[in-house]
């Protein structure tokens, strides 16, 4: 057994030792952990139990965490002691797009290291031009909807936007579907979160039996979604042939140039895999991190001055911030995200299971158990961050003084930890700095609703369940 507890003089317990919510006989707390709020479910019972406790889906036992230093040592020994969820491979795979999120073993690092090179610090830099670009086509569409007084579903548009980013830098293809009102692909994409959700937390796979209309809705979905990778991939596959000579201009080249290396590990399925992930991951997470920040901005309107002085100074006459390196300026942008990231994780559960009997916190967890990890308690501890409970994205911003109070960082997972920690970090911060800015140097922002009644819904990622703004152009 690997000993892995933080306290060596721990108690140790069993599995069945932890406390558990009382629940049906056979059935356990299956009816009571809906997808849709598990989260908050598990949250609540956290409150309740204490770290670690124990439900039971069916006969299965699920134990769940909140303990921000043992998520870090989970996330520190992947892949070779801990692995994600074994039904999170199957239904991903299923799915055809068993890729880097989901991949496990020698299968995941050379994918890893494809991606992390075209995502890296310098690759970002050289794409920012274009990234300027695709941020003055969402002003445009905001501009229009400002002027008709149109309220905007805010996720749904910044959703347009993380695709038309996603899809340029990583695979060398602008769908613009910031122009385009219906039919595009972001339609499609928006359906396979929740589906995964269902299917992960489901007591067993009925999709192999029986197709609810959801199931039917979502093989449409698949077929259209994997129609429009393989003629990107048949494209680039082309622009390749066509230079054979010229080195990949982005990851989708790069996939394909590494699968035709001689004894090449990556595969035909494992590219357009990642294709698939990469279009999910892009469009769904920081959308709606960006979308969770706009909630908090639009109930303070000493922040939106601030965050116009701000956008103002390092826009200058430009409509979005004119380069790279005037980003730096721009501090306050993201640290609202960052801050409404902590209040609001998208990531709010992260799913492990051990590969060997382990013992983890003075607990002996067996082989194959599935964990659950909660990310919002830990940031909401007054241990790890001062006024925990309040919005101050001030918090963020360097440098501290100490006397401002505890803030620890490595309690911060929005972006998970260790060698799978998010590789997209990079590009999100610099999405956020540029949007935030953007939308404050041009307009005013209210909600068109009391945020009393925007609910988080968890669908793979913790999400608004809406978020209508109306936006008034600034003189």
């Amino acid at each position: 057994m690997a000993d892995l507890q933080l306290d060596a003089n721990a108690v140790l317990r069993t599995v069945a030792d932890l406390p558990c919510p009382q629940g049906l006989p056979l059935l356990g707390n299956l009816f009571q952990m809906a997808p849709s709020r598990l989260h908050l479910t598990l949250e609540q019972w956290a409150k309740r139990f204490g770290s670690p406790f124990r439900v039971q889906l069916g006969t299965i036992p699920i134990t769940v965490w909140t303990q921000a230093e043992l998520f870090q040592t989970v996330m520190r020994e992947r892949p070779h002691l801990y692995r994600r969820f074994a039904p999170m491979e199957s239904v991903m795979a299923e799915l055809g797009g068993n890729g880097l999120f989901s991949a496990e073993g020698t299968a995941w690092e050379p994918q890893r290291r494809l991606v992390m090179r075209a995502l890296s610090f310098s690759n970002i830099k050289a794409f920012y031009p274009t990234l300027v670009a695709i941020t003055e086509r969402l002003l445009v569409r905001l501009q229009e909807a400002a002027k008709e007084h149109r309220t905007l579903e805010m996720t749904e548009e910044l959703k347009r936007y993380t695709v038309d980013v996603t899809s340029t830098l990583a695979f060398g293809e602008d769908p613009h579907t910031l122009e385009q009102e219906q039919g595009v692909i972001q339609e499609q994409l928006t359906l396979i979160p929740p589906a995964l959700m269902r299917r992960v937390t489901a007591l067993f796979p009925y999709w192999h039996y029986v197709l609810l209309p959801q199931d039917r809705r979502l093989a449409r979905a698949m077929v259209e979604v994997h129609s429009y990778i393989q003629r990107m991939i048949e494209r680039a596959r082309e622009r390749m042939r066509q230079s054979p000579d010229a080195p990949p201009h982005n990851l989708l080249e790069a996939m394909l140039a590494a699968r035709n290396e001689p004894d090449s590990t990556v595969t035909d399925e494992q590219v357009s895999a990642n294709v698939l992930t990469l279009l999910v991951a892009g469009e769904d997470t920081t959308a709606n991190a960006i979308a969770w920040g706009l909630m908090y901005i639009a109930a303070d309107s000493h922040l939106q001055n601030r965050l116009f002085e701000q956008s103002r100074a390092a826009l200058g006459e430009s409509k979005v911030c004119p380069d790279y390196d005037a980003l730096k300026h721009l501090d306050l942008c993201e640290a609202v995200c960052s801050e409404a990231l902590r209040l609001r994780p998208v990531a709010a559960i992260q799913t492990f299971e051990p590969l060997t009997d382990v013992c983890l916190g003075g607990v002996a967890i067996p082989a194959g158990t599935r964990m659950l990890f909660l990310t919002r308690p830990s940031m909401l501890d007054p241990r790890n961050f001062v006024r925990p409970e309040t919005f101050d994205p001030d918090r963020w911003r360097h440098p501290r003084d100490p006397s401002d109070g505890v803030h620890e960082q490595k309690a911060y997972l929005a972006f998970g930890a260790g060698p799978r920690v998010c590789p997209g970090r990079y590009l999100a911060a610099v999405e956020m700095r540029l949007v935030i800015s953007m939308l404050m140097r041009h307009f005013k922002i209210e909600l068109a609703i009391d945020p009393a009644e925007i609910e988080e819904v968890s669908a793979f990622t913790m999400v608004p369940n809406k978020m209508p703004v109306r936006l008034k152009p600034r003189a």
